[in-house]
C-alpha cells in the first residue's frame, strides 16, 4: 500500500487514477478548489469502503497561498508520500490575473506544480520508490519558452498559454531531477496522455468552444489514458527524468530540456515567489535577465 497525493483529482485522469488508488489499498490525498467535488470523493471513497484512506485537501491551486497551505496539511497528514501526480489545470481564453498578480495559466499549471513539487521533497524522500508523474505534454520546442513575457503579458492565446505551461513544465522537471534524484531517490516523469475525453476544464470562447466538442467526439476515453500513467506509479522508470507522448518515450538529452535553460527559470520563478507577484515594483516582467 502507497501514499498517493493528486492535484486535480477531482475530474477526468486524476478522478481515475484516484478511485484506482483507493481500490488497491492506497492512501490517497485529493487536492481540490471545490469542496462539493470533495464531499463527492469522500462519499466514493466510504461506498468503496476506503473511508479511511481518502483525504480531501481543498486548495486552489492558481493561488500561491492556497497550494503551500496544501503542502504543508499533507505533509501533516502523512510522513511519506510515495506518489504525486501533477494533473490540475484550466483553460482561459482571455487573459486573467489571480489576485496575487500572477497570470493564472503560469500560477496553475506551472508555479502550483513546482511548489508542491519542491514542498513535498522531504516526504516523497522517505519513501522506497518514490516518483513525481507531471501530466503537462512533453517534448514541446524550446523555443516556445517567452523568457521575456513569462505571464503571457503581450498576444496571449488560451491554447498558446497551456502549450507555454507544459514547455514550462518540461523545465521544471530537468531541474528538480538535477537536483533531487541522486539524494532522494524521487523519479520524475513526464507525460502527455494523449487527447482524452474529460471535462476539458475552463472557460472557451465559442470558436474554441466548437473544436473542443469536435475533439471530444475523437478523444479516447479516460481508461484509456491511464496506462502510461499507471505504469510510472506501479514501476517509475530507472532514470531521474523521463518523458512519454501516449506511452512512447521521448529523449531527453536534447536542446529542448536543455539544462542551463532550467536553471534559468528556476532562478526566475525563486524570484517571482520572493517577490510575491508577477512583477517588481517598477511594472518590469521579472523573467528579464
Amino acid at each position: 500500500m502507497s501514499t498517493l497525493v493528486i492535484a486535480g483529482g477531482t475530474d477526468g485522469i486524476g478522478k481515475a487514477l484516484a478511485e484506482r488508488g483507493l481500490d488497491r489499498g492506497d492512501t490517497v490525498f485529493v487536492i481540490g478548489r471545490d469542496p462539493a467535488k470533495g464531499r463527492a470523493y469522500l462519499e466514493r471513497a466510504r461506498a468503496r469502503g476506503a473511508a479511511g484512506r481518502a483525504r480531501f485537501v481543498t486548495a486552489d491551486l492558481a493561488l500561491t497561498a492556497d497550494t503551500t497551505a496544501a503542502v504543508e496539511e499533507i505533509a501533516a497528514g502523512t510522513p511519506v508520500v510515495d506518489a504525486l501526480v501533477l494533473c490540475a489545470r484550466h483553460y482561459r481564453y482571455r487573459r486573467t490575473e489571480t489576485p496575487e498578480g500572477y497570470e493564472e495559466n503560469f500560477a496553475l499549471f506551472y508555479l502550483s506544480r513546482y511548489l508542491l513539487g519542491h514542498g513535498l521533497v522531504p516526504a516523497l524522500g522517505k519513501a522506497d520508490r518514490p516518483v513525481v508523474v507531471n501530466v503537462a505534454g512533453p517534448g514541446a520546442p524550446l523555443d516556445v519558452v517567452r523568457w521575456h513575457d513569462l505571464q503571457l503579458r503581450h498576444g496571449y492565446h488560451g491554447g498558446a498559454a497551456l502549450g507555454h505551461g507544459g514547455k514550462l513544465n518540461d523545465l521544471l522537471g530537468v531541474a528538480f531531477a538535477e537536483r533531487y534524484a541522486a539524494t532522494t531517490g524521487i523519479r520524475y516523469v513526464l507525460v502527455h496522455p494523449g487527447v482524452t475525453a474529460t471535462g476539458f476544464s475552463g472557460e472557451y470562447d465559442a470558436e474554441t468552444l466548437r473544436h473542443i466538442r469536435s475533439m471530444q467526439r475523437g478523444a479516447k476515453p479516460v481508461s484509456a489514458a491511464l496506462p502510461p500513467i499507471v505504469a510510472a506509479l506501479d514501476d517509475p522508470p530507472a532514470e531521474p527524468l523521463s518523458a512519454f507522448v501516449e506511452g512512447h518515450r521521448l529523449r531527453v538529452d536534447t536542446r529542448d530540456f536543455d539544462r542551463a535553460a532550467a536553471h534559468r527559470l528556476e532562478e526566475v520563478t525563486a524570484r517571482l515567489l520572493q517577490g510575491g507577484r508577477g512583477t517588481d515594483d517598477a511594472g518590469t516582467d521579472l523573467s528579464k535577465t
